[in-house]
């Protein structure tokens, strides 16, 4: 234990260079990183529900993010890179309570069914070997992923707090985009989730998708997961701030949105296999519509066939009757 601490500060120090202030930021996003893994770890394995760090996705990039504002106030690239991540933790908070994530009392709310599912896999199966499985990959790699992701506050943090680039603007247009998509994504899958238990007043847009038991309209017509496509954008975007802030192109805050990416391809094939075995049309709704990218420059028949953008005035027919 002695030699990982002295080998992570010696690491840190040398990330950080000569400058006292980052070597301290640097520092406490480590200490903060441990904390949460450790945290989150401790309470699912007591509480048996492991949805502790999806709790904390939306508020960890807020927490680093804040504290590299205070490391460097009078960075302007740093303040844009916090107003957007603090529009999206808060937005995204918002919508983990309204699914019932978050409960008054901290360690409690609505537990993700996919960890339901792992904890019945054969592999998994077992006290022991789940709780390596929340150690290793629900606490410890998922928190490692949002600071990985997050990392390009260090860059702003640690550079020049001159005037934005060109780059900085398309980053922010871009993330702000993807901000909005994920909105309109989150609120036409809490309408039909509404629908589905017969809350008056909430179905007349989501006809077939309550025939199918799926959402198949709005903008689940074009792809089949447009809130993962959002998420994934909205990383992807960010890391362009760390490419302004350096100069370089390509550099090891790459490394986050790349694992993101990983990420979610692994839990929407998870989440597609159990539609497919809850829904008989859920297969042929994964071959008429793409995953993540939209399908274009296809016309007339064949756009109704494959659910790709035929008519845009419903692009955001769910969202607008909101």
């Amino acid at each position: 234990m002695m030699f990982y601490s002295s080998t992570s500060l010696s690491f840190i120090e040398k990330f950080a260079g000569n400058e006292p202030h980052f070597a301290t930021l640097v520092k406490s996003w480590f200490i903060v990183f441990a904390a949460a893994v450790i945290l989150c770890f401790l309470v699912g394995e007591i509480t048996r529900n492991y949805s502790q760090t999806d709790k904390l996705w939306s508020l960890m990039p807020l927490i680093y993010g804040w504290m590299a504002i205070a490391s460097n106030p009078s960075s302007i690239r740093l303040w844009l890179m916090v107003m957007l991540v603090t529009l999206w933790g808060l937005r995204l908070s918002y919508n983990f309570y309204r699914k019932g994530g978050y409960s008054l009392i901290p360690w409690k709310g609505e537990e993700d069914y996919r960890w339901k599912i792992m904890r019945e896999h054969p592999l998994l199966n077992g006290r022991l070997r789940f709780g390596l499985f929340n150690f290793l990959f629900i606490s410890f790699y998922q928190h490692l992923l949002i600071l990985l992701f997050s990392s390009a506050f260090l860059f702003a943090a640690g550079g020049n707090s001159g005037s934005l680039s060109i780059t900085d603007f398309i980053a922010a247009c871009f993330m702000l985009f993807f901000i909005i998509l994920e909105t309109v994504a989150d609120n036409q899958q809490i309408r039909f989730q509404k629908a589905k238990r017969g809350i008056a007043g909430e179905g007349d847009a989501y006809l077939t998708s309550l025939k199918e038991g799926f959402l198949s309209e709005g903008l689940w017509k074009y792809i089949r997961h447009p809130n993962f496509m959002a998420e994934q954008g909205i990383w992807i975007s960010f890391y362009f701030f760390g490419v302004a802030a350096t100069g370089m192109w390509i550099n090891w805050t790459l490394t986050g949105p790349l694992l993101l990416v990983l990420l979610f391809q692994g839990s929407t094939k998870l989440t597609e296999s159990i539609s497919r075995t809850k829904y008989k049309g859920y297969e042929r709704y994964q071959k008429r519509v793409p995953k993540f990218l939209p399908r274009l420059f296809r016309t007339g028949e064949v756009n109704d066939q494959i659910g790709v953008i035929n008519d845009p005035d419903q692009f955001f027919r769910g969202y607008n009757q909101q």
